[in-house]
């Protein structure tokens, strides 16, 4: 590997960092980010369950939360027999780049460096997507834990505490999530490092712009608050 390979490899990380940083501060340029807004819509729909008895909506709400990470979690362990099954390939593999023009060439060990690598973007978005799914099983439990509506009626202060605990574990399971959607994501930018460092850094700025935008400046983000900002 080279020094432009290290300095493209650190510029993927960073970036990811930013990301997950600026995503975790909720606001930028005075902007709520999307996934903020959705934290709020999550709090306004586990306290309107306190007003209803009949709450066949909101486990079939909670059922979809949990399949949709079921599903990205199983795509995880997807990918990483792909990843596998790429390094029993090498020798075809590192064929095909050869008589590929654009294609800057690093050496069988450093392929197999770049495949290792991903294999554990992808471990790491399966243990976020695992570790989510478990937490939306709890939110499921504790959610079956509220009072009803006389009992809210009677007690709302205990009726409030029991959804403020729904809600903060529906809130961090979604938070794995969103680091498990946010590693897949990445993997799109990190697969330019197998043409060369250059199209590495360009594909990561690019992913990254993209999240940036679909968290800031989406129309997704406007539908979601009452006055744009």
């Amino acid at each position: 590997m080279t020094i432009l390979d290290y300095s493209a490899l650190f510029l993927f990380g960073l970036l990811w960092f930013a990301f997950a940083w600026i995503t975790g501060q909720g606001r930028i340029f005075a902007r709520t980010s999307l996934t903020q807004a959705m934290a709020e819509r999550r709090r306004q729909w586990i306290m309107n369950s306190l007003s209803r008895d009949l709450k066949m909506i909101d486990t079939q709400i909670l059922s979809g939360l949990q399949n949709g990470t079921a599903f990205f979690a199983s795509t995880s362990i997807l990918a990483i027999g792909g990843c596998f099954a790429l390094l029993g390939q090498t020798e075809q593999v590192d064929t095909v780049l050869k008589d590929l023009p654009f294609v800057v060439q690093g050496g069988r060990t450093t392929f197999e460096l770049k495949v290792f690598i991903l294999t554990a973007i992808f471990g790491y978005s399966f243990f976020k997507f695992s570790w989510s799914y478990r937490l939306f099983n709890y939110c499921t439990i504790l959610f079956g834990a509220l009072p009803m509506a006389d009992e809210t009626r009677r007690d709302p202060q205990s009726a409030e505490r029991a959804a403020e605990l729904a809600i903060r574990m529906n809130i961090i399971a979604a938070s794995h999530f969103n680091a498990g959607l946010r590693a897949l994501f990445m993997s799109i930018g990190y697969l330019g490092w197998f043409a060369s460092p250059y199209l590495f850094m360009a594909t990561s700025l690019t992913v990254f712009i993209v999240l940036l935008r679909r968290q800031f400046f989406s129309e997704a983000r406007l539908a979601l608050i009452e006055s744009p900002s």
